[in-house]
C-alpha cells in the first residue's frame, strides 16, 4: 500500500462559461510513501492557467508563483494524466488536509474534462480530520497544517508554506508521526458514488416550516434566567434563514425574541438558537424620548451658563 500526501494550489478566476468565479488549480505538489513510511517519490507541477491569466494579488503574495509559471505550466488534462501515471495502479491511499482540495479537483475535472470524479482517487483520506482526531481538537477548530506542526513538535520553518511540493512535504512528515493503522482505517473511505454525493453536496437552510427535517421539538424556548419553558406569543416569521417568534415567560414576566436556524448537510440537519430580551415599541419610543429630553436639559443648563 502507498500513501499518496497531495496538496494543491489555486487562482479564483472568473469563468465565461459558468458565469461565475471557480477555483482554476495552477499547482499540484504530491509526496508517495510506501507501507513502511518511506518516501519513494515526489511529484510537481505547474498548471497553465485557461480560466485566469493573472493571478490574485493575494495568491502571488502567499505562494510567491509568477504569472510566467502559470503561462507555460502543462494544460489541466495532460498534467493531470502526468500525475495518474505517477500515481500508478498500485493500492493506494490519497490524502489531503481538509477535503477542500479533492473539491476543487472535482470541480476542474467536471469543467475541463467534462467528468464528475477522479479517475485515479480509489481510497481517501481528510488528515485534518485524522489529525484533530489524534490530538482530541474539537471539529469545529479545523486545525491549520502549520498549527498542527507546531503541536506536534515538527519544525517547519524549512518548508515553504503554501507551495504544493512544500505542503505536501510537511503534511507527510506530519502524517508518520501521527500513523497509526487502526485509526487510519477508521477515516479510510472507499470513493465510490455515494464519496462523490456526500462530498458534493452544498449545505443549505430550510426555511419551509412544514419541511420534514424540520425536528419541531426543537423549536421551544426556555426562559435563560428561570429555565422554566415559555409561551410563544407571535407567528412565526423567517429573518434570515432562521425562524423568529416572540415568545414570554410566565413566571419572569419577560419577553423573548427567539430564533432557530436548521441547515441541512447530507446526513444531518445543524441546529443553532439564539434568545435575546424583547423590547416593546414604546419602551424603546419612551427611551429616546427620555434621552432626547435629558439632552435638551442639559443644553438649556449650558445655555445660561
Amino acid at each position: 500500500m502507498n500513501y499518496i500526501i497531495l496538496d494543491l494550489e489555486w487562482n479564483n478566476a472568473y469563468c465565461k462559461k459558468k458565469k461565475g468565479f471557480m477555483n482554476e488549480i495552477i499547482e499540484i505538489g504530491a509526496v508517495k510513501l510506501n507501507d513502511e513510511l518511506q518516501v519513494i517519490d515526489t511529484f510537481s507541477i505547474f498548471i497553465k492557467a485557461q480560466l485566469g491569466k493573472k493571478l490574485h494579488s493575494r495568491v502571488k503574495e502567499l505562494t510567491n508563483i509568477t504569472n510566467d509559471d502559470i503561462s507555460t505550466g502543462k494544460p489541466f488534462s495532460q498534467a493531470m494524466s502526468m500525475f495518474r501515471k505517477w500515481v500508478s495502479n498500485e493500492p493506494n491511499i490519497i490524502m489531503t488536509w481538509g477535503d477542500t482540495d479533492i473539491r476543487v479537483m472535482i470541480e476542474n475535472f467536471r469543467y475541463f474534462n467534462g467528468i464528475g470524479f477522479i479517475p485515479f482517487l480509489s481510497n481517501y483520506v481528510n488528515l485534518q480530520k485524522y489529525a484533530q482526531a489524534f490530538m482530541n481538537i474539537p471539529k469545529a477548530e479545523q486545525i491549520g497544517l502549520s498549527h498542527a506542526a507546531e503541536k506536534l513538535g515538527i519544525d517547519f520553518e524549512n518548508y515553504s508554506l503554501h507551495r504544493a511540493l512544500d505542503d505536501s512535504k510537511l503534511t507527510a512528515d506530519l502524517f508518520k508521526t501521527m500513523y497509526n493503522k487502526s485509526m487510519l482505517d477508521s477515516y479510510t473511505h472507499i470513493c465510490d458514488a455515494s464519496f462523490y454525493t456526500r462530498l458534493t453536496f452544498k449545505p443549505k437552510p430550510i426555511t419551509d416550516i412544514n419541511s420534514p427535517l424540520i425536528d419541531k421539538t426543537k423549536m421551544r424556548c426556555v426562559c435563560d434566567i428561570c429555565g422554566n419553558p415559555c409561551d410563544r406569543v407571535s407567528e412565526w416569521k423567517i429573518v434570515n434563514h432562521s425562524f423568529k417568534a416572540i415568545f414570554n415567560c410566565k413566571k419572569c414576566k419577560r419577553k423573548m425574541r427567539f430564533l432557530i436556524r436548521f441547515k441541512e448537510y447530507y446526513d444531518r440537519v445543524d441546529i443553532k438558537t439564539s434568545t435575546v430580551p424583547f423590547i416593546e415599541k414604546k419602551e424603546i419610543i419612551n427611551v429616546v424620548a427620555v434621552e432626547q429630553q435629558s439632552t435638551t436639559e442639559q443644553n438649556e443648563i449650558k445655555g445660561e451658563e
